[in-house]
């Protein structure tokens, strides 16, 4: 008669100590894009480090120009020249599709980061949990020599999913908060876009003030 309990026993185990290698491959995935994308952020920083600082009531004469300007970062630059076109060839709809279009992508972008800040900490421990299993089963038989290098696996996996994760998180936060302020400063140069002349000063007096 079949044993289906030691066949379920098996079978996870099986399944668990299959998994190993696949979390060891995708933490070092992991690992190359947080290197990419602190080379990425560490380059945005130094672009918003050298923006020219500008009063908060001079910043919508400068947006309501439609040129490039050294007060902001090149995503509301790269906005500036899209609202410009928009404006002239399709009217308010286009602009407000632009606005919403444009502001989606850039949350959008923040998705990956949230990623990587639960799924790296969870494939470390599972990538410590696996070598453990089989460590324990190794130190049954009296295999030091496994049970060492198990616990080695299972002790760096954890180390270097946390490492992921904790910088995904700083990243995400620091970005989170250009990307606030540059949807603030496209919501700011669309209002004053699609200002009529006699709403003009209006629209700069309270875009100031806010």
């Amino acid at each position: 008669m079949i044993d289906m309990g030691a066949l379920l026993k098996t079978f996870i185990y099986l399944v668990s100590a299959s998994l190993l290698y696949p979390v060891l491959v995708l933490l070092a995935v992991l690992v190359l894009l947080i290197i990419v994308y602190a080379g990425a952020f560490f380059a945005e920083w130094l672009e918003r480090v050298r923006l020219k600082r500008c009063p908060a009531p001079e910043l919508p004469d400068q947006l309501n120009t439609g040129r490039p300007s050294a007060a902001v970062s090149h995503r509301v630059n790269q906005y500036l020249e899209k609202l410009r076109i928009a404006k002239n060839n399709a009217g308010e709809v286009a602009v407000e599709n632009l606005l919403q279009s444009t502001t989606h992508a850039l949350w959008k972008s923040m998705d990956r980061f949230r990623l990587l800040v639960r799924v790296a900490p969870s494939l470390g421990l599972i990538g410590t949990l696996i070598p453990m299993g089989t460590g324990l089963a190794a130190l049954g038989q009296g295999d030091m020599t496994r049970l060492t290098t198990d616990l080695v696996i299972a002790f760096t996996t954890t180390v270097v999913g946390l490492a992921v994760g904790t910088a995904a998180f700083f990243f995400y936060i620091v970005r989170r908060r250009w990307i606030e302020e540059d949807v603030r400063n496209m919501e700011l140069a669309t209002e004053l876009a699609m200002a009529g002349p006699e709403r003009m000063d209006y629209e700069i007096l309270s875009a100031a003030a806010r």
